[in-house]
């Protein structure tokens, strides 16, 4: 067999192979272990044929296809079985282990990674997931502060904890963020909280139990805490230095992202690769000044083997992380094909490297910074072969190899902003405008001074400091060009064709084509630079109950207007489901703004999102029982008080608040009795939105109501389903078909309460929950939870109530 024909076949079976992992990802179950065995035995019995009788090498590609997707599976499933039993959630388990990561501190408390040792109930041993996620939480009071056995935990410290656990769960909404497979695959199987309290005091074991180089990362953390006065750029120090992002502050991050730089701020394969190559130009040089070292090995092969040994060593100080990892693995791929001493097309290069990465970890294909590592060097090789650059003959004056630098940095910089700007909008349906010059300015002050001085600075502490200065004054620059009108550009989210086309055209823009061929590539973007949104015809409208937790946000769509009912919960101290759930679902929505905002009363789990709402997006009105005094309502451009009586039609759909009545505002209420209740009416059907009335609000709608006027087709419960809510009688008038439940998984009050569900069952209403059936969309014609159309094997199985 020729040369071209083995290519050909090696490439088949690195796509074949790809294309099983690929599909085991997109697996809604796993299927029995010995189904995945029975692949991986067949794709070995498929090579060993293929290398017998060489015209049946085209089994090679089929084995390759079964192997990739049986040996997937065989780890998904694994990994799956190291499991928290439903039993032990909700229960108190003393837990023996070491600290895994560095904690992560905030406002709230501390979060940290936990390998347990032996966990034991009630004095009985039980088994639980050998890595687990806690939190040690402070609590809401505004001084509340950090402990002294808080103040001390430390990365490698052998703890005792009593702790509630719970198996892996997270909101789960169109286009959001998937927390269950970010836990999937660091490999956590539960999470949980600490319980600090007199019968349940948490006791430190042993100082220095283990993890030696975690236990050194956290020296180095504390000692930039120690050195750098500005927390901020101390953050972002100990981010570089030993892959600490958590340091790094809210409004940084956002920053960092508004400006296209936050690939940098953290330990990205930038660093890594960067790192392997300074190291690799060193270890070559010092290895030329030995005759007897360059007569045993070329100097070449030895900088790329001594940059490879640097590059693990940083990426294992910074913390090991996947990103990293899937780096290094990348490097040590390429590094054994330079060894071979054949010459490898870059596209095998990329080919064979992305093989080995999804061996190691099938679910990196899951990941933006997979493709937009891999397609960003793909691109770079595409457009300028190294071949044609190593023909070019070297500058002998300072001057032109320092132009010829600016050039090339220049033109790398340009390919990768218009290459990765399409698979930016495809992931984030974001792009930062300001980010090419961001990024001319970030990425050698970042790569070739801020990072070398937070790593130089832990064997000479005053270079932080002189990191610090860098870095307080990079960030200023990034504010001033963040600040600038139109620095990041929106736009919903594309349908999949459209995504395939403009990755198509990106790739076509920057490959080195003729320009007639290359202006193809504008039709090919445009459908991704320029979506339009799917809206409801006139007259009817849609409905989304948003997945937020224990909490209320209901979005109302009709043809030209939005309507946000409750903007959901403050999750703690520095972090709420406005900027968390609502602004990136709105802006993968193509909502450019919010023409009534309604918060139907005071509560937090009501209105802890509405701040960055109402920065985010204009919003026309604000309709809400909020006392005059409250700080959300002014910030809102018009608020206005909810009665009973007001009335709107938007696009042939109409509107009706039925509570609070207008003498109430005169009465000493608590808030659950101030909610404001509005019902929905189009073509398709009507909606009830009731806020948190309890029995006495149900029973004064009942009383003032006329015949029919409670009457809906989906109802949002009261109250979340608390005992308090959803009388038989109130029930009986709304007699709704389908029950929306907006509660926390497990949440502390057990919302919802059995007998609110009995009552409704008895009614024969369908039942959707939140918490096992994610964001539920409503159009009157069909309706669909997001749990159910999004499923993976790696979700938490919950059944949806009847």
């Amino acid at each position: 067999m020729g040369g071209k024909q083995r290519a050909r076949h090696a490439a088949g079976m690195g796509l074949a192979w790809l294309a099983g992992v690929a599909a085991q990802l997109h697996e809604r179950a796993l299927l029995p272990l010995e189904a995945y065995q029975t692949l991986v035995l067949g794709a070995l019995l498929g090579i060993a044929v293929g290398w017998r009788w060489q015209r049946l090498r085209v089994l090679w590609i089929v084995a390759a296809l079964a192997a990739g997707m049986g040996a997937s599976g065989w780890r998904a499933t694994l990994r799956l079985a190291d499991a928290l039993p439903a039993a032990i959630e909700g229960h108190d388990v003393e837990l023996v282990g070491v600290v895994a990561s560095l904690p992560q501190r905030s406002a709230a408390g501390l979060r940290f990674r936990f390998d347990v040792e032996s966990a034991t109930l009630q004095g009985q041993a039980v088994q639980v997931p050998t890595k687990v996620a806690l939190g040690w939480y402070v609590g809401w009071h505004e001084d509340g502060g950090l402990s002294d056995p808080q103040l001390s935990l430390r990365a490698g410290q052998r703890w005792r904890f009593v702790a509630r656990l719970r198996q892996p769960h997270g909101n789960v909404n169109p286009h959001g963020f998937d927390y269950e497979l970010y836990l999937f695959e660091q490999g956590l199987r539960a999470t949980g909280y600490v319980r600090a309290n007199d019968r349940a005091a948490p006791q430190m074991l042993d100082a220095s139990a283990g993890r030696w180089v975690d236990r050194l990362r956290q020296r180095v953390r504390d000692d930039i805490d120690a050195q750098v006065s500005d927390p901020r750029s101390a953050g972002v120090l100990a981010a570089l230095a030993v892959g600490d992002q958590s340091a790094i502050e809210r409004e940084d991050w956002q920053l960092f992202r508004n400006t296209g730089v936050a690939h940098l701020m953290s330990i990205s394969g930038l660093h890594v690769t960067m790192f392997a190559w300074l190291a690799g130009l060193a270890v070559a040089a010092v290895w030329r000044r030995s005759a007897r070292a360059v007569h045993l090995w070329p100097a070449p092969w030895a900088g790329r083997v001594g940059g490879l040994l640097a590059a693990t060593a940083y990426a294992v100080f910074a913390g090991w992380g996947v990103p990293a990892q899937r780096t290094v693995w990348m490097l040590a791929t390429v590094t054994l094909l330079h060894l071979s001493g054949r010459r490898w097309p870059w596209a095998m290069v990329l080919l064979v490297a992305a093989v080995v990465v999804s061996a190691l970890d099938p679910w990196a294909l899951l990941q933006p910074g997979f493709w937009l590592s891999f397609v960003a060097v793909g691109l770079l090789m595409a457009s300028e072969p190294v071949q044609r650059a190593a023909e070019r003959a070297p500058a002998q004056r300072w001057w032109p190899r320092l132009w010829e630098a600016a050039r090339g940095g220049l033109r790398t910089q340009l390919v990768a902003t218009l290459g990765l700007t399409p698979l930016s909008l495809v992931f984030f349906q974001q792009v930062s405008l300001v980010g090419f010059v961001a990024n001319l300015v970030a990425i050698p002050l970042v790569t070739l001074v801020i990072t070398p001085l937070a790593l130089l600075g832990v064997a000479l502490a005053p270079l932080w400091r002189v990191g610090a200065l860098v870095q307080e004054a990079l960030s200023q620059g990034l504010a001033w060009l963040g600040a600038m009108p139109g620095a990041v550009w929106l736009v919903p989210a594309a349908p999949l064709w459209a995504q395939a086309a403009g990755l198509a055209g990106a790739a076509l823009l920057v490959l080195p084509l003729p320009w007639r061929m290359r202006l193809f590539a504008v039709p090919l973007v445009m459908p991704l630079l320029l979506p339009v949104p799917a809206r409801p015809e006139a007259g009817r409208y849609e409905m989304l109950a948003v997945d937020v937790g224990q909490g209320t946000a209901v979005l109302v769509r009709t043809a030209k207007h939005l309507l946000v009912y409750d903007a959901g919960p403050q999750y703690s101290r520095e972090s709420d489901a406005g900027e968390r759930v609502l602004l990136p679902l709105l802006h993968a929505r193509g909502e450019t703004r919010v023409d009534r905002l309604v918060l139907s009363h005071r509560d937090l789990d009501h209105v802890g999102g509405a701040r960055p709402l109402l920065h985010g997006l204009p919003v026309d009105e604000l309709l809400s029982s909020l006392e005059d005094a409250h700080p959300i309502r002014a910030l809102a451009r018009r608020p206005v008080r909810c009665a009973a009586g007001q009335r709107w039609a938007w696009d042939g759909v109409q509107f009706e608040v039925l509570h609070p009545r207008v003498d109430d505002y005169e009465r000493s209420l608590k808030s659950n009795a101030m909610s404001c209740v509005v019902k929905v009416s189009g073509p398709q059907g009507t909606l009830l939105l009731t806020g948190d009335i309890e029995r006495q609000q149900e029973g004064e709608l009942l009383a003032t109501a006329s015949a029919g006027a409670l009457r809906s087709d989906v109802l949002l419960v009261p109250h979340h389903g608390s005992r308090t809510s959803s009388t038989a009688a109130f029930l009986d008038a709304v007699a709704p078909k389908v029950a929306i439940v907006q509660a926390g998984y497990r949440n502390r009050f057990g919302h919802p309460v059995d007998e609110v569900i009995g009552r409704l069952k008895a009614r024969g209403v369908h039942i959707e929950t939140s918490a096992a059936c994610g964001a539920w969309r409503w159009n009157g014609a069909d309706s669909t939870c997001e749990r159910d159309r999004a499923r993976r094997y790696w979700h938490h199985p919950l059944t949806r109530g009847e």
